[in-house]
């Protein structure tokens, strides 16, 4: 049920876009492309959503998608707090960037406002991340007398 709703939403915004576009002319596709970059695709055993609480939980085999971000992260369970712009993802959470970057951890908590991730281990592990680091190639200027 939540993912009909959701790819008739995404449906209707498409639509909505397209139809804007002709309307109003290219600067609104433009804000509409910059919002597709937050897009995040979610695929999972189960999803459930709480209008109340603003809370969408999916459960059982959980693949996360952000295909702007080149990132990919599966777990057992991810929850999306709306109201506090906060990501959770528990149960043995693999997160893997296209640039081979990987993380590892029981738990990891991504504050979106802030763009900040959180990972913590199961008791008595450690967590695992693999960064590739880019040098920076500043020039410097030749000392001068």
């Amino acid at each position: 049920m939540v993912k009909t709703m959701l790819s008739r939403i995404r449906a209707l915004s498409c639509l909505f876009s397209v139809s804007a576009a002709l309307l109003v002319g290219p600067n609104v596709a433009a804000a509409q492309e910059s919002a597709d970059q937050g897009l995040i695709t979610i695929e999972s055993d189960q999803q459930a959503a709480d209008s109340v609480t603003g809370v969408i939980t999916a459960s059982g085999n959980v693949r996360l998608v952000h295909d702007q971000r080149g990132v990919v992260a599966t777990s057992r369970q991810a929850q999306y707090f709306t109201k506090e712009s906060r990501i959770v993802l528990s149960g043995d959470v693999d997160v893997v960037q296209t640039d081979g970057n990987l993380l590892r951890a029981e738990r990891v908590t991504y504050l979106l406002d802030e763009e900040r991730a959180i990972a913590t281990p199961s008791e008595g592990a450690q967590v695992f991340s693999r960064w590739t680091l880019k040098s920076s190639e500043r020039k410097t200027e030749p000392l001068r007398p």
